[in-house]
């Protein structure tokens, strides 16, 4: 953890679009010295669950039949995804914001992520349940809060940040919003006396 700043951490299946995207986006509120959040915020991070081997097929797997659609992913024990670029559409849809000094190489989870992290958020069901298998398979122990990022939805229910990798730019578009929304919900949460900022 990151002593008395509060560390935060993205996880999504294969750490190219959504929780880079939620990254970007939530740097980008954080970590400008203008930001009256900018002292308050430490360590902020994205990893996928998919970049384990065993917990990455069953999640893929899931995901492809979710989607219906015929397609063949490799998943090798040296990493799904490990050492990649955010996805294209992911980098471009921050760019169009103004974002465009958001740089990440794909990585997996570890299981020192629950222990050097205050929030760990999930962006939907799978990718919760998957953290939850991660810490009883490997007794990875810690204080972080694993939660879905969407439970900051605003609008009184749980939301979850469907992957938009098979879907167009519209996709990309609604995932950046969900994570500014949802970011912009946690910081006022969290820090309820500092003034929230200028969009």
């Amino acid at each position: 953890m990151s002593g008395d700043k509060v560390s935060v951490l993205f996880v999504c299946l294969g750490n190219i679009c959504r929780s880079t995207m939620a990254e970007g986006v939530f740097r980008s509120i954080v970590k400008d010295k203008t930001s009256p959040y900018y002292d308050l915020i430490g360590k902020v991070d994205s990893c996928g669950t998919g970049t384990s081997s065993s917990v990455g097929r069953l999640s893929t797997l899931t995901q492809c039949v979710r989607a219906r659609r015929a397609v063949l992913i490799a998943v090798s024990a040296g990493g799904y995804h490990t050492g990649d670029e955010p996805d294209s559409r992911t980098l471009s849809t921050l760019a169009d914001k103004g974002i465009t000094n958001y740089k990440h190489a794909a990585r997996r989870l570890r299981d020192s992520d629950f222990k050097e992290f205050d929030y760990i958020f999930a962006m939907d069901e799978s990718n919760l349940s998957d953290l939850g298998r991660w810490q009883s398979r490997k007794n990875a122990n810690g204080d972080a809060k694993v939660m879905l990022f969407g439970e900051f939805s605003g609008s009184g229910r749980k939301e979850v940040v469907q992957d938009p990798y098979y879907a167009g730019r519209d996709a990309f578009e609604k995932t950046f919003q969900q994570c500014k929304r949802f970011s912009e919900n946690f910081l006022a949460a969290t820090f309820p006396d500092v003034p929230k900022p200028a969009s």
